[in-house]
């Protein structure tokens, strides 16, 4: 198995290449005792040796001598070399144009490998696929080939979320079904990882897994193998076994992880560590090339990413963890004894009050005590009674004779109107999650009071968006500040839909995170009523479960949006 060897020695490398791997790598190993150390160093020399036995080349390259501030293009800033290996330099730059921060591979023009790295960078920017980290450009300039990519600080890869211990069942699921199917995706265009490690994922801050590095990683390095897609699949059961019990299915320690002892063999994940899924578990085994895991298994192993992701999408799926509920403190009632009524109490022992009776009035001055009381309660209360009634006959008297000065003020003045219809202004289709466009030019089609006419999402392969994402939805424009009473939306085929709200006057958010719920509800016309009073410019009409159209795919469609104070 030649690609076996190729990628046992991908996934021992601990290198830390990657310009958005770097700093989380520091983190992550930070404490790590010296022997781990040593085993970065040992795995390191063994990539390039790796490397120069499949290129065939000299281990004497050194990286372009670039420093902070050098300008590419005019345009690329770099700011931090994160790596420098085998003749080229990762860097943290900024993009001055569009202002934003991004990560560049530098190599010579006469590099080896060059020829390879720009090919690979321009296959990979044609995929367009939201799930991988994408190429921004790909050129060859003044002696010197850089290939700029997204730098995403709000995501965290894989390797630091290891660091603090094993993920969540619920996570550890999400993590292969998301990778499995964004790689099926990518070898049915022809594309391959070849170094997909634990440093080339990252998790975003809304749950979505992104791959960086795509054909890239493995041009940088000269790493090939005879059955790409196997290779690919071994590597992300290694992911989803590391990330069930915090351990590297190798006998090699890499990536801050422990490996297995050796002479051992794999052993199934529930049998390394407690409490492990059992079904994400022989996922592990069956994408995991080993002839002691083949033996024992009993489903038959998966060899292409495809093979895995259905799989997975043929386990039952394992739901995210309630959440915890703190009960609220038992309610205590308060008794006051006789004679004790503002004055403090000692706290008795027991949890519940000791209801203690009166003591018996048996004697001629408690007898005397009573009747005083009682004469005081029945004279307050006809004093009480005489001023109720004389407070009712003057309101009784004000009602009758309505003095002509004052008219009496309608009712329907006071109360604003409702059931009038706002118009939309303006719409704009809404993606934060994906690749940030869904049918934009559909989208008039949502306030156009034509029901022939509809907007649509892009196909998903499940009514969760194939888990890729929470939702897409529709921003409405209302032109300005306006009392909302309800938004009613006309889909094709049942549809769960949310309406969100932002504060924001002035322009309309692009962050999802700037819109709050305020309504959800789920059928073919939805009526969406905010449980408080509402006061908004821009309504976002978000889909979070789709209907399956008749070519067995899902996606959502809205007919029409109608809003009313």
């Amino acid at each position: 198995m030649a690609e076996r060897s190729t990628a046992a020695v991908d996934v021992a490398d601990n290198s830390g290449d990657d310009p958005l791997t770097a700093k989380a790598d520091t983190a992550a190993t930070d404490g790590v005792a010296d022997k781990q150390k040593t085993a970065d160093t040992i795995a390191e020399a063994t990539e390039k040796k790796a490397v120069e036995r499949q290129s065939g080349e000299k281990p004497s390259l050194t990286a372009p001598e670039l420093h902070s501030g050098h300008k590419l293009a005019r345009r690329y800033r770099l700011e931090e070399c994160v790596t420098r290996l085998d003749g080229f330099s990762s860097w943290r730059a900024v993009d001055e144009k569009l202002r934003r921060a991004v990560g560049v591979h530098l190599l010579p023009a006469d590099h080896p490998r060059a020829r390879s790295v720009l090919a690979a960078a321009r296959s990979s920017a044609l995929l367009g696929d939201p799930r991988f980290v994408q190429v921004l450009d790909a050129v060859e300039e003044n002696d010197l080939v850089y290939v700029v990519h997204e730098w995403l600080p709000d995501s965290t890869e894989l390797t630091a979320l290891l660091a603090t211990g094993p993920l969540e069942p619920h996570d550890a699921y999400q993590l292969v079904s998301q990778v499995s199917q964004a790689m099926a995706a990518a070898h049915r265009e022809g594309l391959a990882h070849l170094r997909l490690t634990p440093s080339a994922v990252l998790r975003s801050s809304t749950g979505q897994y992104r791959i960086r590095g795509l054909a890239v990683n493995a041009a940088l390095r000269g790493i090939t193998a005879e059955r790409p897609q196997r290779s690919d699949t071994e590597a992300i059961g290694a992911l989803l076994y590391a990330a069930l019990t915090q351990r590297w299915p190798y006998d090699s320690d890499a990536y801050g992880l422990s490996g297995l002892p050796k002479g051992i063999g794999l052993l199934p994940p529930d049998q390394v560590r407690a409490g492990v899924h059992r079904g994400l578990s022989e996922i592990a085994m069956r994408a995991l090339a080993n002839d002691g895991a083949t033996a024992s298994r009993q489903e038959p192993p998966c060899t292409t990413p495809d093979e895995l992701a259905k799989a997975v999408a043929a386990m039952p799926r394992v739901k995210p963890p309630e959440p915890e509920f703190t009960a609220p403190p038992e309610y205590q009632r308060t008794t006051y004894q006789q004679g004790t009524y503002g004055r403090p109490q000692p706290h008795p022992a027991a949890t519940q009050p000791v209801v203690v009776p009166p003591p018996p009035l048996h004697s001629r001055t408690g007898r005397a005590l009573k009747w005083a009381v009682s004469a005081l309660l029945i004279a307050a209360l006809g004093l009480g009674s005489w001023q109720i009634a004389d407070r009712l006959l003057h309101q009784t008297d004000t009602v009758e004779s309505p003095q002509p000065s004052q008219p009496p003020v309608d009712d329907d003045e006071k109360k604003p109107r409702t059931g009038e219809h706002i118009p939309i202004v303006d719409a704009q289709d809404f993606d934060p999650l994906g690749d940030g466009s869904e049918k934009p030019d559909q989208i008039k089609n949502t306030y156009d009071d034509n029901p022939d006419t509809f907007w649509q999402s892009d196909w998903y392969a499940t009514s969760d968006f194939g888990r890729l994402k929470s939702g897409v939805g529709v921003v409405v424009d209302l032109g300005k500040v306006q009392q909302v009473g309800k938004v009613t939306v006309s889909f094709i085929g049942d549809t769960s839909v949310e309406l969100r709200t932002t504060a924001d006057e002035t322009s309309r958010p692009i962050s999802f995170d700037a819109y709050s719920k305020v309504a959800e509800g789920t059928g073919t016309t939805v009526t969406l009523k905010p449980g408080q009073p509402l006061k908004s410019r821009y309504l976002l009409v978000w889909l979070t479960d789709l209907p399956q159209s008749d070519d067995g795919r899902f996606r959502g469609r809205v007919v029409d949006i109608k809003v009313t104070s």
